[in-house]
């Protein structure tokens, strides 16, 4: 499975009307792209943990799966992706996007040892 994760912080004089606009754009492509296997959207916690010193500004993730690469592509090609990443652009002031290959507990033996 494919996980594409993106982590972000929305411009601070964001309107609401421009915040619904992003979700409903969110909402649109996540109905509409056929690839999209499941979706987490979420908040930033803080509680004064250690490693929250040094981590980028990012006040929201949306997680998105797909069942492969293939299926990744076929979102990011969608006329509906590229009307949210047009939204998403306007909406951000700061964005990290990856993409990471997930596997299920007890199927990562030796996962980070592959090249």
């Amino acid at each position: 499975m494919i996980c594409h994760v993106v982590l972000f912080r929305l411009r601070a004089e964001l309107g609401r009307a421009d915040r619904d606009a992003l979700v409903r754009a969110f909402e649109v492509a996540l109905r509409d792209i056929p690839t999209v296997r499941g979706c987490r959207v979420g908040r930033r916690i803080t509680f004064g943990a250690g490693y929250e010193v040094n981590a980028p500004a990012a006040e929201y993730a949306a997680m998105i799966d797909f069942d492969d690469l293939g299926a990744l592509q076929g979102y990011l090609a969608h006329p509906a992706h590229h009307d949210l990443g047009a939204r998403f652009g306007a909406s951000v002031d700061t964005a990290l996007v990856y993409d990471y290959e997930v596997k299920e507990t007890g199927e990562w033996r030796g996962f980070l040892a592959e090249d």
